[in-house]
């Protein structure tokens, strides 16, 4: 395929998913759909819709990553996390989300670093640490315009990494003094746990995620800046949400955030 019909069919996924994005209607498997695309297809299709989004407006507040759990990883039959985009228009105001806000919404916790100075290139979770200003308990709502969750790797990474919306505490956490592998969660829908999980969960370290985002990044010319919210990934299983539910989700010492589903 020459590069011209490429760049063609990669702005051809873009547009459906911007499209699936608008009109609330998933679009069929990405991957089944077109031959042969890569990882790096995929977060080129990523990138065009980053561009239109800031051609609209829309203003970068950080940076996810995604399936950084070993579950999910073989879920999905794949050996490393992926990234997507974070934009203001993602946070969560007082905890309420909206009706349709979010396609096919699942919830989970997560660790939010808010950076001080870039990272870039081959770093170490060291380096994290000392970039990082502070790390708050977060919540991200994930979503995806493709059908009923039917991904792999190349469709997570096209669909942004199935971004969605986020809410942060309010309570900081100085990573420097505080071991985040450590850090417990617990998460309950309605009054009842669900599932629960720590910090080591998220290869092994959340810092040493970020550690990989930093490398990661700069093969697609993407920097990691100071002020960036980076959601290092998931404590624990993802779990779906319908209107109606209120999700709780406990940090013990590290205090508890809560969403409610319209």
């Amino acid at each position: 395929m020459n590069t011209s019909t490429q760049t063609q069919r990669l702005r051809q996924i873009a547009d459906a998913l911007y499209q699936a994005e608008k009109t609330g209607i998933a679009i069929e498997q990405i991957s089944k759909r077109y031959d042969g695309l890569s990882i790096d297809d995929a977060y080129g299709v990523q990138m065009i819709n980053r561009d239109r989004a800031l051609a609209e407006g829309k203003v970068i507040t950080g940076k996810k990553i995604g399936l950084t759990s070993l579950a999910m990883q073989q879920s999905l039959g794949v050996d490393q996390p992926d990234f997507g985009f974070l934009y203001q228009t993602m946070e969560v105001q007082n905890g309420l989300i909206p009706k349709g806000a979010i396609m096919q919404p699942r919830l989970e916790g997560e660790l939010a670093f808010i950076l001080k100075r870039p990272l870039r290139g081959q770093v170490t979770a060291e380096d994290v640490l000392e970039a990082t200003d502070y790390v708050v308990p977060a919540l991200e709502i994930v979503g995806s315009r493709i059908k009923d969750w039917k991904l792999t790797i190349v469709d997570t990474v096209a669909d942004n990494a199935s971004c969605g919306m986020y809410i942060l505490s309010d309570q900081r956490i100085d990573p420097r003094k505080t071991d985040l592998k450590e850090i417990d969660m617990t998460l309950s829908r309605n009054g009842s746990v669900v599932n629960s999980g720590k910090g080591s969960a998220v290869l092994g370290d959340p810092s040493q995620a970020v550690a990989w985002l930093a490398y990661c990044l700069g093969r697609y010319g993407v920097t990691l800046d100071a002020g960036d919210i980076v959601l290092s990934g998931a404590l624990s299983a993802a779990v779906p949400a319908q209107p109606g539910d209120v999700f709780a989700c406990d940090y013990g010492p590290h205090g508890m955030l809560s969403a409610r589903f319209e």
